[in-house]
């Protein structure tokens, strides 16, 4: 039977900001919207949805700015209905709709579980607005992922949201809630149901991961992942240092499927500055415990996240951080210059100057670069296996990511997406290696 226009489906724009949790949400939305197609073009889309981000300054007025430019294409198809979710939407609530009527339905990010409902009554002329912390669980509302759609070989899958540290730059515990973990049971059906899907590599996240207690820990979460045929890797994404527990070290060292690379956000490498950050760790609790993880990992690549410029840092404080900097040696790190979060401890302390901020943003980005492109190039010479995740730019090229995150580029490759392929690398660049198949391995 024939679809005519009327019963066609309708086409669903979802722009997402931030992190890798709001991917995973964005995708578990569109799921969650029967009867939509997603489109990549804004101007053909029946419904948009803006997946907001409230870490960084002046997160709200880019999405206002933003908003101003979807009323823009409201205006030429009354029908359009204009959404916003995610963390900006859980902090300014009806104050979205207030400052933009153009916008149909706001939603928080423990309540897109709910996204139907209101969908259908924005559809029946009203607006919708749901930014509640329910005492259900979200993800128990919303539809398995099934098996139908073959999607990318790479998937991220939430296991655990919100945060209690109250770390005092950040506004996660206030949009994202308490810490809570999702049920082993769900995520290892989830995580088979990806699998079925073409999925060969899950990166678990949660805003505080290595907290996750669904039942089970991390680390068992981990192996009981590993043992699912067909799932070749398995990371994990964002961990506390108070939370790297003895268990998920040494899974490290006897789970050949995690892969050997550590997002371990540190901050600063002054005890002051971590004290009034409230991180509950020191500099040097910290490097002992890269030491721990490196003895189980030898091979391991770290990642890191600092702030710059955070209120009453002093020049001492930040060489401090540049030492720890040096001493770690980080493959991958991301470096922010501190804004002021409202509603947060640290937004009511003495700032630091403007200009000194940038300027040592800039010195501890070239300290860190340097590192990079170091390991990088450490990295010629050695036999690695890539993840094939889309085609190159050039004939006979595909691309896909290491055990340790780069990116790289075959060359005359004959491999399919999905294929996890034994390279030798032969060329490291700025953001990439270069890489030959290695034949008989």
């Amino acid at each position: 039977m024939s679809r005519t226009p009327t019963d066609a489906p309708k086409k669903l724009f979802i722009k997402t900001y931030g992190c890798q949790m709001n991917v995973y949400d964005s995708e578990r939305m569109a799921e969650s919207l029967e009867g939509y197609v997603t489109t990549e073009r804004a101007e053909d889309a029946d419904m948009i949805l803006l997946n907001t981000c409230h870490i960084r300054e002046k997160a709200a007025e880019k999405v206002y700015s933003e908003l101003g430019r979807m009323k823009k294409l409201k205006a030429d198809k009354p029908d359009l209905k204009i959404g916003v979710a995610g963390c900006v939407a859980q902090a300014e609530g009806e104050e979205i709709m207030r400052r933009q009527p153009a916008v149909d339905l706001v939603v928080g990010p423990q309540s897109y579980h709910r996204l139907p409902q209101m969908e259908a009554r924005v559809r029946a002329g009203h607006t919708a607005l749901d930014t509640d912390f329910p005492e259900e669980d979200k993800f128990a509302h919303l539809k398995g992922r099934g098996t139908q759609a073959k999607r990318a070989p790479a998937a991220f899958l939430t296991v655990q949201e919100g945060c209690d540290k109250f770390c005092a730059f950040c506004v996660v515990p206030y949009t994202r809630g308490a810490e809570v973990s999702r049920p082993a049971d769900r995520v290892l059906t989830e995580a088979q149901e990806l699998v079925a899907r073409g999925v060969r590599e899950v990166t678990l996240l949660g805003q505080n991961v290595n907290a996750y207690h669904g039942g089970m820990t991390l680390a068992q979460l981990i192996r009981e992942l590993a043992q699912i045929d067909g799932l070749a890797r398995i990371r994990y994404t964002t961990s506390h240092p108070n939370d790297m527990t003895d268990d998920l070290i040494a899974a490290h060292a006897d789970t050949p499927a995690l892969m050997p690379y550590l997002h371990l956000p540190v901050q600063s490498g002054s005890d002051r500055i971590l004290k009034r950050m409230n991180r509950s760790h020191t500099a040097e609790s910290y490097l002992r415990l890269i030491e721990r993880i490196r003895e189980a990992r030898p091979d391991i690549m770290m990642s890191g996240d600092f702030i710059v410029g955070f209120p009453e840092e002093t020049e001492a404080d930040f060489q401090a951080t540049l030492d720890l900097v040096a001493q770690v040696r980080y493959g991958y790190a991301y470096s922010f210059k501190y804004s002021t979060r409202p509603g947060t401890p640290a937004a009511e302390r003495a700032q630091v100057d403007s200009a000194e901020a940038d300027e040592r943003l800039q010195r501890l980005q070239t300290l860190i670069t340097r590192q990079q492109r170091e390991i990088q190039q450490e990295m010629v010479g050695r036999d690695l296996h890539v993840l094939v995740e889309k085609v190159g730019r050039e004939p006979g090229q595909m691309v896909g990511k290491s055990e340790y995150l780069h990116a790289v580029h075959i060359n005359d490759c004959t491999a399919q997406i999905g294929d996890l392929v034994p390279v030798t690398i032969t060329e490291a660049v700025t953001n990439s290696l270069g890489a030959r198949l290695r034949t008989g391995a």
